[in-house]
């Protein structure tokens, strides 16, 4: 194996993993963070309304609660990422996690709904700096094969399952407490993490050749911004208003100049190299095509349950509680006992399948379907299928990577992730909109109709929008499965170099 050729580094890795007794406790640490930040992009869901009702939004505003926390999360990822990789990923990390747990507490004592917007953007922009951070610590701090399975796989059933986590959370607080302490739960899981990383994770001093791309990270920041808000905007305004098309059109014009720059910049925001690893595009594509399904089950469920059905914030919450079990047998008792043993696109594709599956059962749901009988089996479905494919996809996307570049590799999963669930809540939302409003216009003749027609309209919304999410979900599988060629780690693929690398 080549890292034995090496000499000396190989084996020092070795001792040095075996020899530091406090790496799982460091994963807790990595793990409570990274749970924060994803559970944060859907704990305010359910408080929506009690948020909505307190600062006195208007409903064409409400929206930026979430909006403005994803369009900053996602926008500064990748110089996010860069600037780990400059300034060390321990250092990063503290100051990402004091920096959320200020704009949190900011936000939860908001007197006005510009306030709240800010707040969040604000958690939006510390994520970004924490989250490739805490993942490329993950890769550095793991680096026997086997452990570093077991980890991932924690990791992932931490990244697809802290979503619905966020739903239950939020349902709790929102019903026993009030809509505030969904965001200044954050200051004490904050202040956890940093006690435990100031005595707990080890990391290089960052590399000093490092230089930020200002230009850079103005067009790409600046592109991702643009189609994440046209997205957005595309539900309230439609996809043929003038601002829509700009926003696109502006979006696409400075991702093209991205790309144009990185190929001519002395220190690129993101190397293309990365991108031209087939394993590691088809990895990402995978994840943001995933997140696009999922978010969307997330909305029109959480909907579905409370306003169809009828549940209580809580009981809404809790009915999400199978799905992340799910999500987590999937992810840490097979997908990481198997990874070592099979191709990743051998977990992935499998489990796109399933997650498809379970959005196809939900497209036979009605006003009047039951959670025991045709809901759970989906969620069952859907969170196995998640769970198998998030484990591999961070795995392997982050395999292989320089130490240089270990920060901006990360950022670019998470990248794909919160665009991902940016755009799928916007583009899902649009298109159930747009067939509840058809099927309500054509079946409601007489107001004495209303109280039949309309949920039979909206639901009829949900399932159109559901169908087209399993369609991605399908795509997503296609994708893994022709594009993530990479062999199992233990037959000697690439992935087995990173084992020393980090450390060396």
């Amino acid at each position: 194996m080549s890292i034995g050729r090496k000499g000396e580094p190989a084996p020092t890795a070795a001792r040095t993993v075996e020899a530091d007794p406090h790496r799982w406790w460091a994963l807790v640490v990595i793990a409570l963070a990274q749970l924060m930040v994803v559970l944060d992009a859907t704990i305010v869901n359910i408080a929506l309304p009690s948020a909505q009702r307190a600062l006195d939004m208007s409903d064409g505003n409400r929206q930026w609660v979430i909006t403005a926390y994803t369009l900053a999360f996602g926008g500064l990822l990748l110089l996010g990422g860069r600037i780990a990789d400059l300034a060390g990923r321990k250092r990063t990390f503290v100051v990402g996690l004091i920096g959320f747990a200020a704009a949190s507490a900011f936000g939860g004592a908001a007197t006005s709904s510009a306030m709240l917007f800010g707040a969040r953007a604000l958690q939006g922009a510390f994520a970004a700096v924490l989250a490739p951070s805490a993942l490329s610590l993950l890769t550095t701090t793991f680096t026997d094969l086997r452990e570093r399975g077991k980890a991932f796989g924690i990791y992932g059933a931490l990244a697809g399952s802290g979503s619905a986590i966020g739903f239950i959370v939020g349902g709790l607080l929102t019903e026993y407490l009030n809509w505030r302490w969904c965001l200044y739960v954050n200051v004490p899981i904050a202040v956890v993490a940093v006690l435990g990383a100031l005595t707990l994770l080890h990391d290089r001093p960052g590399h000093g050749d490092v230089r930020l791309d200002v230009p850079g990270a103005v067009l790409g920041c600046g592109g991702l911004v643009a189609i994440v808000y046209g997205f957005s905007e595309a539900e309230p305004r439609g996809w043929t208003d003038p601002l829509v098309i700009a926003l696109f059109a502006v979006g696409v014009a400075l991702l093209v100049g991205f790309v144009w720059w990185q190929n001519r910049a002395p220190s690129p925001l993101l190397p293309l190299h990365i991108l031209r690893d087939r394993n590691r595009a088809g990895c990402f594509l995978t994840m943001m095509l995933a997140v696009i399904g999922m978010f969307g089950l997330f909305l029109f469920m959480t909907y579905y349950l409370q306003v169809i059905l009828g549940y209580s914030p809580v009981r809404a919450g809790l009915a999400f509680l199978p799905l992340t079990a799910a999500i987590i047998i999937g992810s840490t008792q097979i997908s990481a006992r198997l990874l070592h043993r099979v191709a990743p696109r051998a977990l992935m594709v499998p489990g796109m399948l399933l997650a498809a599956s379970g959005l196809l059962l939900l497209t036979r749901m009605t006003v009047d379907s039951s959670y025991s009988g045709e809901i759970l089996p989906a969620l069952l479905l859907m969170g196995l299928g998640m769970g198998l494919t998030f484990m591999p996809v961070f795995a392997t996307a982050t395999a292989g990577v320089a130490p240089r570049d270990a920060g901006v590799t990360s950022a670019t999963v998470n990248t794909a992730q919160q665009v991902g669930g940016s755009i799928g809540t916007a583009l899902l939302n649009t298109i159930a909109a747009t067939s509840s409003a058809a099927y309500i216009s054509a079946h409601l003749h007489s107001p004495a109709e209303k109280a039949a027609v309309i949920p039979a309209g909206v639901v009829h919304g949900y399932t159109v929008a559901i169908w087209w999410a399993a369609g991605v979900m399908l795509l997503a599988g296609l994708v893994a499965g022709l594009m993530v060629t990479a062999r199992a780690p233990g037959h000697g693929a690439p992935t087995e170099t990173p084992v020393a690398e980090p450390v060396g």
